[in-house]
């Protein structure tokens, strides 16, 4: 098996960007990076956002908030645009060398600078103009202009350091060397409870192999901190699955908590890692009530047969019932919520906060112990 035998890249071709000297530019100007643009071009950078090679432009912005398609067609849910204040940059200049923590890490050679409509795009994207949404609040906070055009690549981009750290090229090759023919992938950026254990057992039994895929970009302060979130993962995975039908990835975008159609990008950037299968389950990449609870996987059904090529796996609400026994759904546990232990993220940050345990039926004891010493410390 070859890596040509997985999920084939959205748009076909698996893009990404290769490192090419600084030059001397005239009419050139810096800009420090944002964590959400250092993060959207660490995505453009290593092709988990292909088929974009750049920021999006004026045309391809409006197409997608208005049809959730690029100009060419391709589906595409979420523009991808290098958002900036106005007067920030000077509308003389020629080009934008982008710097992280005062590193000029890359070139955009101006092409198009345009005005934003940050209304359209908090409705239409985001289903909602609050800025008590934290993606919303992000995005109007960040400026109603944008520029497009070509990005040179100077260096590698990395906003997460670890051995967990994989490129589209580096999982298709994994997934190909262990001959997994099909792959799951698995989204989270919460630790990973026993619900979670138990859709993936059931991916499992469905898939050759899970790559658990946790985001580690931009969130909201009061998500649990990745490092704790990683050790979790890890000390999850050695104990209690597959080590030959598992894998661990960090994913490194940013999070926009954008629902329905942050879900759909969610899928395609899988799709570019090499994954067959997209496990989506209660209120993905929701925030408060913004969202219904299966929002998220309905928009599924409304894309056109084939357009997206990647398998989504949909799950109900799961939960330990204290009669059955075990992690369960409605689907197959015919008790009462009183019988259910389920916690919300919110009440997990507020018991480790105040240092007390978490439950044997919510989080497996090796996690739990990890997250207390990490909310101590």
């Amino acid at each position: 098996m070859n890596p040509q035998d997985l999920n084939a890249p959205h748009g076909g071709t698996l893009k990404g960007l290769s490192i090419v000297p600084r030059q001397k530019r005239s009419r050139a100007v810096s800009l420090e990076l944002t964590p959400r643009q250092y993060a959207d071009l660490e995505m453009i950078a290593i092709g988990a956002y292909s088929p974009l090679e750049t920021f999006m432009g004026k045309s391809d912005y409006f197409s997608v908030i208005e049809s959730m398609h690029l100009t060419d067609g391709t589906l595409w849910p979420i523009p991808i645009v290098f958002q900036f204040l106005s007067g920030q940059i000077d509308p003389t200049a020629r080009y934008l060398e982008l710097t992280h923590d005062l590193n000029h890490v890359a070139t955009l050679e101006i092409d198009e600078i345009f005005k934003l409509d940050l209304e359209l795009e908090a409705s239409k994207i985001y289903a909602t103009a609050s800025q008590d949404h934290p993606g919303v609040k992000i995005l109007y906070s960040g400026g109603d202009r944008a520029l497009t055009g070509m990005l040179s690549l100077h260096e590698t981009i990395r906003g997460y350091e670890g051995p967990e750290y994989l490129t589209p090229v580096q999982t298709r090759k994994a997934f190909a060397d262990r001959n997994w023919k099909s792959v799951a992938a698995f989204q989270t950026r919460n630790p990973v409870h026993r619900a979670h254990e138990y859709l993936h057992k059931i991916a499992l039994e469905v898939v050759d192999g899970l790559y658990l895929n946790p985001l580690v970009g931009q969130t909201k302060s009061d998500d649990v901190p990745v490092p704790a979130r990683m050790e979790a993962y890890s000390v999850l995975l050695e104990r209690y699955y597959p080590s030959d039908r598992t894998l661990l990835g960090v994913y490194p975008a940013a999070m926009r908590y954008a629902g329905p159609k942050e879900a759909i990008l969610h899928a395609i950037s899988r799709k570019n890692y090499g994954c067959t299968h997209f496990i989506v389950g209660r209120d993905h990449a929701g925030v408060g009530n913004y969202y219904s609870t299966y929002a998220a996987q309905e928009i599924f059904d409304t894309l056109p047969q084939g357009e997206l090529d990647i398998h989504i796996l949909k799950f109900e609400h799961s939960f330990f019932c204290s009669v059955c026994r075990q992690v369960a759904s409605k689907r197959t546990c015919p008790h009462g919520p009183e019988f259910h232990v389920s916690l919300s993220g919110t009440k997990v940050r507020e018991l480790l906060a105040n240092g007390e345990g978490l439950p044997p039926e919510f989080s497996r004891p090796e996690v739990a112990e990890v997250l207390r010493r990490a909310y101590q410390t």
